[in-house]
């Protein structure tokens, strides 16, 4: 964050990228890091991270009740499959680009990572904003079920009838079973 945003309300940074009517936005992670990175990688305090936990359905529910249609995906990788990309980072210079310095830290944090996850997802599932969730160590399909489930949810029917529904292996909604059960990594 700027020094700006830093004083800030902590939402006050994405209200400006908002979609008005007829507008499609993609936020990719947007607020959520606040839930994950920011909390494992001490970018925020504890008392930061436990009132965004707190205000985000608040906010989801205000941004719906306004009329924005809010689809939340979490693209779930499992760890070997984390290191694989990583490693390719380093060696692939057409992945390049997609180095951070975070990048180094990732693996070693995993399990705080895991946890922000589970705690994320759990506080911030709602009915009127839920989550997704993705299994995407197969990036091809994950892509091919989202793309699924984004025509289904916003194409009209007659072309969403026409397509086959996501997998369910694959993309299937949150619950905290999930957390447990192996349908998201560990």
């Amino acid at each position: 964050p700027t020094e700006q945003e830093r004083t800030q309300w902590y939402f006050q940074r994405y209200i400006q990228h908002l979609p008005s009517g007829g507008q499609f936005v993609i936020l990719n992670r947007s607020w959520y890091n606040r839930g994950g990175v920011e909390p494992v990688m001490g970018f925020c305090t504890p008392d930061e991270q436990e009132t965004f936990l707190r205000e985000t359905p608040v906010f989801e529910h205000m941004l719906v009740g306004s009329g924005i249609r809010l689809i939340k995906l979490w693209l779930d990788v499992s760890k070997d499959e984390q290191a694989e990309r990583l490693k390719e980072r380093a060696t692939d210079p057409l992945k390049e680009l997609k180095r951070s310095p975070l990048d180094a830290k990732a693996q070693d944090k995993w399990d705080a990572y895991t946890s922000a996850r589970d705690q994320m997802l759990t506080r911030t599932h709602s009915r009127h904003a839920p989550w997704v969730c993705v299994r995407s160590d197969s990036k091809k399909r994950a892509r091919l079920n989202v793309i699924r489930y984004l025509a289904d949810a916003l194409a009209p029917s007659d072309i969403a009838d026409k397509l086959e529904p996501p997998d369910p292996k694959i993309l299937f909604p949150f619950e905290s079973a999930a957390l447990t059960d192996g349908r998201l990594s560990r």
